[in-house]
């Protein structure tokens, strides 16, 4: 095993993992967030649109949501997220389309988390807030959705835990984080693989594990009681 630790960066790897992670992580609360607004609101059209993002996102496969990104958005329409002049501009390049194709695709996720986080608000404090003149944004911001994240923890590290797994998939893009550097040692020391599988194992676990033990212990602690 310390000829794989020797011979190949997998620290750095694994640090190129926890970046796509954390970003993507931020970048799917924010616009899921937004996601659940839109299937919350009293417009039907606003209702329509994030029904279809969330039923057409969820159900296309990540990895050709993450092509899609750099042959379509970036090679085809010429979307550039970096400074081509850049001397790291292709390394750039690769990471914010991962981050963005995650983001995207778990965003579905989160919307559908924080929903299931606000079939825990009781249906009467929704109703006292707007008998006492509350408008839907109001309502919103002071009663529902800090009830819902509190209503949510769990399903909300359930999909942190996948995202996490899920940024293997941007290796198709490039992007050097840990799946790419198994491929490269597949394809240049094949007689490493298996030590170099389990490490990959035993990181995952130990990027995940403590995430599952955090949400279930605060799942339990902050849950919004009926």
């Amino acid at each position: 095993m310390g000829e794989v630790f020797a011979n190949y960066d997998v620290f750095g790897a694994f640090f190129m993992t926890i970046r796509l992670a954390v970003l993507s992580a931020i970048g799917s609360l924010l616009l899921g967030t937004v996601l659940a607004v839109f299937r919350m609101s009293p417009v039907g059209l606003v209702r329509g649109i994030g029904a279809a993002y969330v039923n057409v996102v969820r159900n296309t496969p990540l990895t050709l949501i993450t092509v899609f990104t750099m042959l379509g958005a970036h090679s085809n329409l010429g979307i550039r997220v970096a400074d081509p002049a850049s001397p790291t501009s292709v390394v750039d390049t690769a990471f914010r389309w991962g981050v963005i194709a995650l983001t995207v695709y778990h965003a579905a996720f989160v919307c559908e988390a924080l929903r299931s986080g606000v079939n825990t608000v009781p249906v009467g404090q929704a109703e006292a807030a707007r008998s006492i003149g509350l408008t839907f944004a109001q309502n919103l911001r002071h009663v529902i959705l800090p009830q819902a994240f509190r209503g949510a923890i769990v399903p909300l590290g359930n999909t942190l835990i996948a995202l996490t797994k899920n940024t293997t998939v941007v290796a198709v893009i490039g992007v050097a984080e840990i799946a790419y550097l198994t491929a490269e040692v597949m394809e240049n020391d094949p007689g490493l693989i298996v030590w170099l599988f389990l490490v990959v194992a035993l990181g995952f676990v130990v990027l995940t594990l403590p995430v599952g033990l955090a949400t279930t212990h605060f799942g339990r602690k902050l849950a919004v009681a009926r």
